[in-house]
């Protein structure tokens, strides 16, 4: 029997576990965490501004490889090392969706426990019609 999920691989964002970018099963995608890794090298950005600048992009590159645009995103859930600095976070949020009337839905959780110097991650949730 075929399957019917699509595993969505981006080249310069790989994790440490054998699993992929995303996933996709019909219109649904969902994707594994996603940090600030430069996707030219595959390494983690310094500072909070340039992981959540890489975050955004790599957030885009996964859902243009599996056929969508930030218009299909529903929720994005971020852990901050640090939840009271928000402002680089919100910026790029700002950037993606700046109409007030056209966001999706965002929980961003404080997360003490990140390794390896991640300050900030997300996982994405989108429907693709």
């Amino acid at each position: 029997m075929a399957s019917h999920r699509q595993t969505i691989c981006l080249g310069g964002f790989r994790h440490a576990n054998p699993i992929p970018s995303a996933a996709r099963v019909g219109p649904l995608l969902a994707s594994g965490l996603i940090n600030g890794t430069d996707p030219a090298s595959g390494a983690l950005a310094e500072g909070l501004e340039a992981q959540c600048s890489f975050m955004f992009q790599q957030v885009r590159g996964v859902l243009a490889a599996a056929g969508g645009t930030p218009e299909h995103l529903v929720r994005m859930t971020v852990w901050l090392k640090d939840r009271t600095q928000r402002g680089p976070l919100n910026s790029e949020w700002l950037a993606m969706f700046p109409d007030t009337q056209d966001r999706p839905a965002r929980l961003a959780l404080q997360a003490s426990e990140l390794s390896g110097g991640i300050l900030v991650q997300c996982e994405i949730l989108a429907w693709l019609d």
